[in-house]
């Protein structure tokens, strides 16, 4: 059975997150401690590694124990002929180690649980660990806490198949002691590395309870014997990478047979799954403004070296993490390692302006969403330059004000300088149209594009233009009069023309006067006859 505690009063469920041991050499210095209590935790932490191992709160707040999280928590199959345990032999650098059913003999650790609970984020966290076992074999007490990446079961139908990468994390206390060894070690895919020793680096610390807990405070445990009972600190900045994700889907406890590493290991808690990492996941949601989404969009993490709370600077460097919008504008970022980000939008759709920068911290297990990520839709201008002839002006034409004109359902009359200016167009085309005004022939309308960025209050503008020009219209009279009064009779027609209807019946002898009205410059015939 896999047993996870379910939360109780205020608690929290809560991730753990380690990660490659590819940068676990690299120098580490705690800050001061958050609480300080008298036991053997580490600088920095406010869980409690009792001196006297045990589950309970001893100090005020905010110090933390067993009693007052929730861990991961997974208990071992009751002791007796069921109890899954290695033999043939088996070893650590066994790959598939062989596991048997049956009673441990009493001078091996019979394991009961173990748990896991982290405290803090990579860079100042810590990860706590606890066995508890059945007898005290009353010799070393060697306990290995594996964490593979895998959750696929090996050969063996318990134990996950191991990856280069795996950690694990032993715990080496003497005969006697109170203070164990913790090292740490990484599977090359073959055999386990050398150890690296926590404790001697500061890195780790733990205890073993020399004092029996009783049921009442073992926190769900049952009553613990002395020596039955371990707990373990490590500090994550030993055992993580900053540049490299690592994900582990399993997490179990061995027990070995003596401090030797090549020793056979014995009894086993069986592999909890878990979901334990060091990395984080972006997740973004493209619209442009007015909501739709956009694909296409490319996002790129910087990594933020020195945040200040301000903007992204010249030191903060872009990072192979990034992602492309789909059709619904989404695009995800995963296994990112945890830290500060700035996401900058790397590659804009056409026709849009880009996003701001977004600062962004990643946890380990956590995941960041940026829903929306507005681009803006560009937006363009159309000016409008009005000029009409005129015989007296000094180039023959000069611009002509008060005439209207439409674009996209908004209308502007020109200015004193004959100009009127559309501008917050989307880009695309439009219609300008011209309400021509009395006694002039306009032009019809014109299509134009927009598609550059551009506002009428620009200094130097880069919109769109289109000029019209307005002719004066003029009104043609012809007349005849007769000299001798009655004498003649004159018929007046002009080629293409219809008369003004006010000036009588036109092509009739009765002409005295024909007028055309609104006619534009150009070549006119018109044709007199005189009837005698």
């Amino acid at each position: 059975m896999i047993g996870i505690r379910p939360p109780q009063g205020g608690r929290r469920r809560v991730r753990i997150a380690i990660a490659s041991a590819a940068a676990i050499f690299a120098a580490f210095t705690f800050t001061s401690q958050a609480y300080a209590h008298p036991d053997v935790s580490l600088a920095g932490s406010n869980f409690e590694i009792d001196t006297d191992a045990n589950l309970k709160v001893d100090h005020s707040a905010p110090s933390l124990d067993w009693a007052n999280v929730t861990e991961i928590r997974k208990q071992d199959t009751a002791s007796g002929s069921g109890d899954e345990s290695f033999g043939q032999g088996t070893k650590e650098d066994t790959a598939v180690p062989t596991v048997v059913s049956g009673s441990i003999p009493p001078n091996k650790s019979d394991l009961k649980y173990f748990g896991i609970y982290q405290e803090g984020t990579t860079t100042t966290g810590f990860l706590n660990l606890y066995w508890a076992r059945v007898q005290d074999p009353s010799g070393t007490t060697n306990m290995d806490f594996e964490f593979n990446q895998s959750k696929t079961k090996s050969a063996n139908g318990v134990t996950p198949v191991r990856q280069p990468g795996d950690l694990l994390i032993t715990y080496d206390l003497d005969k006697g002691g109170t203070q164990p060894t913790l090292s740490l070690r990484s599977w090359s895919g073959t055999a386990w590395s050398a150890p690296m020793n926590l404790t001697a680096s500061n890195l780790a610390t733990g205890s073993i309870n020399s004092s029996a807990i009783p049921a009442a405070q073992a926190d769900g445990l049952g009553g613990l014997d002395p020596r039955t009972f371990g707990e373990a600190q490590i500090a994550l900045a030993g055992i993580f990478s900053p540049t490299v994700c690592e994900s582990f889907g399993s997490a179990y406890l061995k027990s070995r047979s003596s401090s030797a590493f090549p020793a056979e290991v014995k009894d086993f808690v069986p592999p909890q799954t878990v979901n334990i990492t060091n990395c984080g996941t972006v997740k973004i949601h493209k619209v442009d403004d007015a909501g739709t989404p956009l694909s296409g969009a490319e996002f790129t993490l910087y990594s933020d070296v020195a945040p200040t709370g301000g903007t992204r600077d010249n030191g903060d460097t872009a990072t192979a993490f990034k992602c492309t919008t789909d059709a619904a504008g989404d695009c995800t970022i995963s296994n990112v390692p945890s830290g500060e980000y700035w996401v900058v939008e790397t590659i804009v759709p056409s026709g849009h302006d880009p996003a701001i920068d977004q600062h962004i911290t990643i946890t380990p297990g956590g995941s960041v969403t940026l829903d929306p990520v507005t681009n803006p839709r560009k937006r363009g201008a159309i000016l409008v330059t009005k000029t009409e002839k005129h015989a007296a002006a000094p180039t023959g034409s000069q611009p002509q004000s008060g005439v209207s004109f439409t674009v996209n359902g908004v209308t502007k009359a020109t200015d004193a300088t004959g100009q009127a200016c559309f501008d917050g167009l989307l880009f695309g085309s439009y219609t300008v149209h011209e309400t021509v005004p009395a006694n002039y022939v306009g032009e019809p309308d014109k299509m134009v594009t927009v598609d550059n960025a551009a506002s009428c209050a620009d200094t130097v503008y880069a919109g769109e233009g289109v000029s019209f020009v307005n002719k004066p219209l003029t009104t043609i009279t012809v007349s005849s009069t007769s000299q001798v009064p009655g004498g003649t009779a004159a018929k007046i027609s002009c080629s293409g023309l219809t008369p003004d209807p006010a000036d009588g019946t036109p092509n009739a002898f009765d002409d005295t006067s024909e007028a055309y009205k609104d006619l534009a410059p150009g070549t006119y015939s018109c044709t007199v006859v005189i009837d005698p």
